[in-house]
């Protein structure tokens, strides 16, 4: 309660996040209290408290939230059953908040041993911006940081996951569902590949923005839904490719007939310099706006440190995405998307409305959406 008055009272504010494969801690507070900010932060970092009755309430809300989610709408889960699905036996398959088995498992000593191994300060990337003289935020952040000891345990080692060949299908059974949602994806790229704009730009044709290839044919023209769209999850290790949307139940093949008839188009057709045009103006317009805040700014920096990026993923960010043509979109297109009969698929909905829809795609697995994980043990 005390460091909650603490940041309310200087009218800051800081949060913590946690995501697959880094966690962080941000911060904004006026400059005048630069100090009490540095002090916060590093005792959050290097000397939290880890009440187990917070603990305990916060693991409580966790689980219900997602069996409140499971109950209601499960569009916000269907990125989780994705990757476990997609992901079976590798890290990115596992939830980075959890599922309600994992979650019921985990003990405030198992936190607390996983803190004390792997989270120290060889592994601290600070990024801070602001009106402040480089030279004393630097000797502000050793004095508050420097005594905080390496790691005991070496950094986990990802490798990258094998793209599926072929398709299977997961079918999660949620009874008297009238809607079915649906993800079809296979491993996509990394947060460091080469031709990481290009592929931006071609999903921001194919899937990216409210006039793409996939919303136009799902909902524009046919009204099958009221949103379909694509995207890279960018990871250490390339993260999914994925094509989610959702439809009423008695839709559901020609819902996904025709996302799959689309992703064929964009094989077989490729794109126009039109459209290419189209995504690269909507792409330079949508950055500047990234990068507006010190928050954002310290975040990308951040981000660049954390990937071995230098600032030329910026910089250079609109030559790059000018350089996309008809051509090195068909090489991206080729490399990067894949194929509509080589994809993981998973349909949420009533199964036995759906059933029969699903066994089209390919060999079907089942469970319940009251199972208390993400993809069939």
């Amino acid at each position: 309660a005390q460091f909650a008055e603490a940041v309310e009272g200087a009218g800051g504010q800081l949060g913590a996040t946690a995501g697959i494969e880094r966690s962080g801690v941000g911060a904004s507070f006026l400059a005048r209290d630069v100090d009490l900010m540095i002090e916060l932060v590093s005792d959050a970092l290097m000397r939290p408290q880890l009440d187990a009755a917070e603990f305990e309430k916060v693991r409580t809300l966790a689980i219900q939230s997602i069996a409140a989610a499971k109950d209601s709408d499960p569009s916000g889960l269907i990125g989780e059953y994705g990757d476990a699905w997609l992901f079976r036996g590798h890290p990115y398959g596992r939830a980075a908040a959890g599922d309600e088995r994992s979650l019921a498992a985990v003990t405030l000593d198992d936190v607390k041993r996983y803190y004390a191994a792997q989270a120290r300060g060889d592994r601290l990337i600070l990024a801070v911006v602001g009106d402040f003289k480089a030279a004393d935020m630097k000797r502000r952040l050793e004095t508050a940081f420097g005594g905080w000891a390496a790691g005991r345990s070496p950094l986990p080692v990802v490798m990258a996951a094998p793209r599926v060949e072929g398709r299977r299908v997961l079918l999660v059974d949620k009874p008297g569902s009238t809607q079915t949602y649906f993800w079809l994806g296979n491993v996509g790229a990394s947060r460091t590949d080469p031709e990481r704009t290009s592929q931006s730009v071609v999903n921001t044709v194919f899937g990216g923005q409210f006039t793409s290839m996939l919303n136009t044919e799902l909902r524009i023209k046919s009204g099958l839904t009221y949103g379909a769209g694509s995207g890279f999850d960018r990871l250490a290790q390339p993260g999914a490719f994925r094509i989610s949307s959702f439809t009423q139940a008695a839709k559901t093949a020609e819902a996904i007939d025709l996302a799959l008839a689309t992703l064929d188009r964009l094989h077989a057709e490729g794109l126009t310099d039109a459209a290419l045009a189209s995504a690269r103006s909507y792409m330079l317009g949508q950055f500047p706006p990234t990068l507006e805040t010190n928050g954002q700014l310290a975040g990308r920096l951040a981000e660049l440190v954390f990937y071995g990026l230098g600032p030329q993923d910026v910089n250079e960010f609109a030559t790059r995405v000018m350089a996309v043509d008809p051509a090195r979109a068909r090489t991206t297109i080729d490399a990067s998307f894949p194929r509509s009969g080589d994809l993981a698929m998973v349909l949420i909905g009533d199964a036995t409305a759906i059933r029969d829809a699903a066994k089209k795609y390919g060999p079907v697995t089942e469970m319940k959406i009251t199972d208390p994980w993400f993809a069939p043990r």
